[in-house]
Parts: structure tokens; C-alpha cells; sequence
């Protein structure tokens, strides 16, 4: 006989039915977590765009591009490189450069791109194309706090210093009478060896960027002054080889975007405190 034929087995199999029919009714069921939203995908590379760029650089140059104290390359021109990367899909490599030879180092194919506080100038461009400026800047004059020298026609009879092809050679030799009434123009391979000779004594003054010269006297307040007279206002720009239209035209876009929706204004209050980008 089929067990479940039975009186007894029947009433029991109805009591647990009803029994399951009451909890199902009664409890409150927890909705399932939602699924986590799919990340978004990395920028496709643009067409007509190369997947990878090596971007030259002077890694003494901070805070523009320069190695912390683990050696990693770090800097403002660094994060802002890396975000225009990753905006149009393209893998951004830094690579030290003389920054005396960087426009050899372009030509020859050794870097695609240079993009550290470089200067835009009408001698510049007969070789180099450049995107439209994101940054203004100054040739600052930076001295001893304690130095006599206030103004320009102070450094009359005085050894300046100045980094080796930099900008700032071409705005002093702009300034042809007080470039002649110096003692001596003394050049060094980087920025932070002529303030160290400066700090030193070796030297009176350094020209240097305003961007250089103001991050190097905060880190030594009261060691440095800077005077009120400048050698000269300056666009900074990244710059690329002149057949290289592409690239520059899509870098000008994302420079522009970064700007317009505050990414940039972030990346720049990081480094300087305020935003700095034009």
C-alpha cells in the first residue's frame, strides 16, 4: 500500500503545506544586493593617434618634474600628463632628458612629446610645434634674503646664475644693458645646483621661473627673497614635432576640457595652491 495513501500521512503532508504557506506569507524577504555598476571602459585610442607616447622631460625641474625621495618622477606637469593620457587612451611614458639637447632629443625620435615648464618662443617654433598655452610664468630674480640687491640695475657687477638652456638665457639676452653689467652670467646644468651656489655664496642672484623659484623659497622661508622686477612674462606649452598635427590638435582639445571641468584647477591646487593654469 502507498504510504501516502494513509489517513494520518495525508493530514500530516496538508499541516505542512499550510505551515510553509504561513512563513512564506508572513516574512519579509531582503531584496538582493544590486549588482556593482561595470567600471568604465579606458579611452579607446582617437584615431590617427599613436597608443603610447614618450614624454621628455628635466627631472630636476620641481615642481614641474622631479624625483621625490623614492625616486619616483612626480610633479605638476607629470599629473597633468598623465590625466591627458588617460583621457585620449594613449600609455604616457616619462623619460629624463639633457634638457640643453631636448630639441634634438624631439627631431631625432628619441621623445614624442616635451612637456615640462617648457617656454613658448617665436626662436622655438622654427622647430617645434606647440599647443596652445596652459600656463603664464615669469623669469623671477631670486636673492639672499639678507642681499643689498633690490631691484635689476643692483646686479650691476654681480655673478648671476641661470640654468643652461633654459628660457631664462633668452630673457636675459633680451635685456641687453643689464645682461652687459653683469660680472659674469654663470651657467649650470639645473636650477637647484645655482640655488644651491647661491645659498653658498658663489653666486648673487639666480634667474630662474617664477614656478621654480617661489616652490624652492617656500621650502626655505627667510632664506631667499625674490625681487619685485622680473626678466620678462612667458607661455608655457607642450611641444611636439611639427608633423605631429594630430596629436597636438587632440592635446589642445583635452587641455581645454581639463580646464573646463575643474580637473585641472585640482591638479594645479595640489602643486601651487591655487590655480595657475591660463
Amino acid at each position: 500500500m502507498n504510504p501516502l495513501a494513509s489517513p494520518s500521512r495525508r493530514l500530516l503532508l496538508a499541516s505542512a503545506a499550510a505551515t510553509a504557506l504561513l512563513w512564506g506569507c508572513s516574512k519579509t524577504e531582503t531584496p538582493a544586493p544590486a549588482a556593482p555598476e561595470p567600471a568604465a571602459p579606458a579611452a579607446a585610442t582617437a584615431p590617427g593617434l599613436p597608443a603610447r607616447i614618450v614624454i621628455g622631460l628635466d627631472d630636476n625641474f620641481p615642481p614641474m618634474g622631479f624625483r621625490d625621495d623614492k625616486n619616483q618622477l612626480v610633479g605638476f606637469d607629470i599629473d597633468l600628463a598623465r590625466e591627458a593620457g588617460k583621457r585620449l587612451g594613449i600609455e604616457v611614458e616619462f623619460k629624463p632628458i639633457d634638457w640643453n639637447a631636448k630639441e634634438a632629443e624631439l627631431s631625432g625620435k628619441r621623445v614624442d612629446v616635451l612637456w615640462n615648464g617648457l617656454t613658448i618662443t617665436e626662436e622655438r617654433k622654427k622647430n617645434i610645434a606647440f599647443t596652445a598655452p596652459y600656463m603664464q610664468n615669469h623669469q623671477i630674480v631670486v636673492v639672499k634674503a639678507d642681499a643689498a640687491i633690490k631691484a635689476k640695475a643692483d646686479l650691476a657687477g654681480k655673478v648671476v646664475g641661470v640654468q643652461d638652456g633654459s628660457s631664462a638665457v633668452e630673457a636675459i639676452e633680451k635685456d641687453a644693458a643689464t645682461a652687459q653689467s653683469f660680472k659674469q652670467l654663470k651657467k649650470y646644468g639645473d636650477n637647484v645646483t645655482a640655488l644651491m651656489d647661491l645659498s653658498a655664496g658663489r653666486v648673487d642672484a639666480v634667474v630662474l621661473d617664477e614656478v621654480v623659484g617661489r616652490y624652492y623659497s617656500a621650502k626655505k622661508p627667510g632664506e631667499y627673497a625674490v625681487l619685485d622686477e622680473h626678466f620678462g612674462t612667458e607661455d608655457y606649452g607642450v611641444g611636439l614635432r611639427q608633423d605631429d598635427a594630430a596629436l597636438r590638435t587632440r592635446l589642445d582639445e583635452v587641455l581645454t576640457a581639463m580646464k573646463g571641468d575643474g580637473s585641472g584647477a585640482r591638479i594645479a591646487e595640489q602643486w601651487f595652491g591655487k590655480n595657475i593654469l591660463k
